[in-house]
């Protein structure tokens, strides 16, 4: 068996397990179009966690926080408790890829819509 050594600092190293876990916990309670929006929320925050390690400290402190949105984001248990919905994650952690200058990061759920035929001009109009 081969041990993958990674050389993240402490606190990148912290940032990934929180998203690892957390997205494992999510695994049991998510499922189709949602879990893979919660799976491609954690690849792209995993992402900006590791290129943001040079960064600045402001920078860092966005991956940070959207980190902890995510990490904190709350199931539906009654009506006194907030909701924080996967598309707030979404929205946040797009936010912060624009902000970071990595718009190759965006993450835009997948909407089930059946396939439509591309429409095609009728020659035979005529306007008048």
């Amino acid at each position: 068996m081969t041990v993958e050594q990674r050389s993240f600092e402490p606190g990148i190293d912290v940032l990934i397990r929180k998203v690892d876990s957390h997205l494992a916990a999510v695994r049991t309670g998510l499922s189709g179009p949602e879990l893979e929006l919660a799976e491609r929320l954690a690849a792209v925050l995993r992402e900006l966690v590791v290129s943001t390690t040079q960064a600045s400290a402001a920078d860092r402190g966005q991956v940070r926080a959207a980190v902890h949105y995510f990490v904190l984001r709350r199931e539906i248990r009654g009506r006194l408790l907030p909701v924080r919905s996967l598309a707030a994650v979404e929205r946040m952690v797009n936010k912060v890829a624009v902000q970071l200058g990595r718009p190759d990061l965006l993450v835009e759920p997948r909407r089930e819509c059946p396939t439509r035929e591309p429409v095609t001009p009728n020659a035979d109009l005529t306007v008048g």
